[in-house]
């Protein structure tokens, strides 16, 4: 650096970067807060959160990359993430009982597919999660470990979540690995678009997850506290923060389609602990929810309103309508 200076020099070392390999930035891994986070209640002992576990890691793992391994200079070293296959094991969470187990997990690019074995020698896979509609996102804090990945993808247009780690840096290069087969994947899917377009389609952060209570449709019912997660137009509720399946979802349209966002509740609301209310009104009916703060409700309302000011794209039209003909 002192030789050539900085640009030289990061021009040097980063000369063969992929276009889906994750750049960290500021923005990475938001750290939930307060009641929001998954945290808030679990015994003293546990490790603090005031540093972000997955922004360490995204760090530590383009440093060495870049550094220490030199993978930008000789991509012949990126074949962990750029070969279109990948198999090994990770720690998986059990759906139902919570423990982890060591689980064979196979990419396949080929076959757009992430796939994964209850047994190392069985034929069949448990799962087939397609590339298309998989997103992945490091949840350390939530799932108890610094290297903790959540994998979502749609099944039978609904959400599923696994819970997945390695215990090394290694899951840096399963994340890439993933990105690269959402990459390759939309390269042919929309043939015409450039690589600027397609890199903030390959995963993405959620806008807000944490706890909220809920009522039911008919606004009688008392309120239950439920973890929530934004995803996008997605707004699922869970009982636990690593249910494998939401309670529930609410697609949340634009402005123009009849939503909106308002802070408060309607007269008359009962059964509610917390005091800080959200309406979110929609063409077919009202939702009601409320926070335990005030700096809470004003960080979901940001979010809530971030997405319906938003026009919305033409395929998501198609999920607006799945939504309101959902059994």
């Amino acid at each position: 650096m002192a030789s050539h200076g900085n640009d030289a020099t990061r021009a040097a070392y980063e000369a063969s970067v992929p276009p889906f390999y994750y750049r960290p930035s500021l923005s990475d891994c938001p750290q939930p807060s307060g009641s929001t986070s998954p945290w808030h209640s679990r015994p003293s002992g546990h490790p603090a959160q005031s540093l972000n576990p997955a922004r360490r890691l995204l760090r530590e793992q383009w440093i060495r990359a870049k550094y220490e391994r030199k993978e930008f200079l000789h991509p012949e070293k990126q074949e962990p993430y750029s070969a279109g296959y990948r198999e090994g094991l990770l720690w998986k969470r059990g759906r139902d009982n919570g423990q982890f187990f060591s689980r064979k997990f196979v990419l396949t690019e080929r076959e757009g597919a992430l796939k994964y074995f209850n047994k190392n020698d069985a034929k069949d896979p448990k799962a087939v999660i397609r590339i298309e509609h998989l997103n992945a996102t490091f949840q350390p804090a939530k799932i108890g470990h610094p290297h903790g990945l959540q994998v979502t993808y749609l099944k039978d247009n609904s959400t599923r979540n696994i819970f997945v780690y390695h215990e090394d840096g290694k899951m840096v290069d399963w994340f890439n690995a993933l990105r690269a087969a959402r990459f390759h994947y939309l390269q042919v899917a929309f043939p015409g678009a450039s690589d600027a377009d397609l890199v903030p389609k390959l995963s993405r952060n959620y806008l807000k997850e944490g706890y909220m209570e809920k009522t039911g449709p008919k606004q009688t019912e008392g309120f239950r506290r439920r973890w929530f997660t934004m995803d996008d137009r997605r707004l699922m509720y869970f009982k636990d923060p690593l249910d494998a399946f939401a309670r529930g979802e609410v697609f949340i349209g634009s402005k123009e389609g009849g939503y909106s966002v308002l802070e408060g509740l309607p007269a008359g609301t009962q059964g509610h602990r917390w005091a800080y209310g959200i309406t979110i009104v929609t063409p077919d009916r009202k939702f009601l929810f409320a926070c335990e703060t005030e700096a809470d409700r004003q960080e979901w309302v940001a979010a809530f309103r971030s997405v319906v000011d938003r026009p919305m794209l033409p395929q998501e039209y198609a999920v607006e309508a799945h939504f309101k003909h959902k059994p």
